[in-house]
């Protein structure tokens, strides 16, 4: 295969529907608007507009809070910490840490921390330093005979 002969999927691209080019097009003078109105013109959004009744959106009542400042972690379950392990991608013996995890591939981005979760089991005896943990993680690890310590304010939950 030449680069002149590489090709699309047949259906893999779309022309673009030209508006307003003439009564050849099939969507000439108007261009698919209709004729008069609100919504032939330009400028207009109605999206949630009821004719004047209150909008949906409005009706229903507002409940709940977003924090603008909460923490967001990086979640790491058990499970996937000891498949690592297993494949020699982390060194069980050495301590495990986020930027440990973040060179095996195992965590993309830190972003607040990494936080550890229960999910799976884990067998081999681990040294684990991380930002977060479950309880039920921290058992878990310290069971196999490791241990998981958690480095920021946020305690175990």
């Amino acid at each position: 295969m030449k680069l002149h002969e590489l090709r699309d999927n047949e259906g893999a691209n779309k022309k673009r529907k030209r508006v307003g080019r003439g009564p050849g097009s099939g969507m000439g003078k108007t261009g698919g608007r209709g004729i008069k109105g609100q919504k032939s013109r330009s400028g207009v959004a109605i999206k949630g507009f009821e004719g004047g009744q209150m909008p949906l959106y409005q009706r229903l009542p507002k409940r709940g809070f977003s924090k603008p400042n909460r923490k967001k972690y990086a979640v790491v379950n058990l499970g996937m910490i000891q498949k690592f392990v297993d494949a020699k991608k982390l060194d069980a013996k050495g301590t495990i840490t986020e930027d440990t995890l973040i060179e095996a591939g195992l965590v993309r981005r830190k972003l607040d921390g990494v936080r550890i979760l229960a999910k799976g089991d884990v067998t081999a005896k681990l040294t684990i330093e991380v930002a977060g943990a479950s309880k039920s993680a921290i058992d878990a690890v310290e069971k196999a005979g490791g241990s998981l310590k958690v480095t920021s304010a946020q305690a175990a939950e």
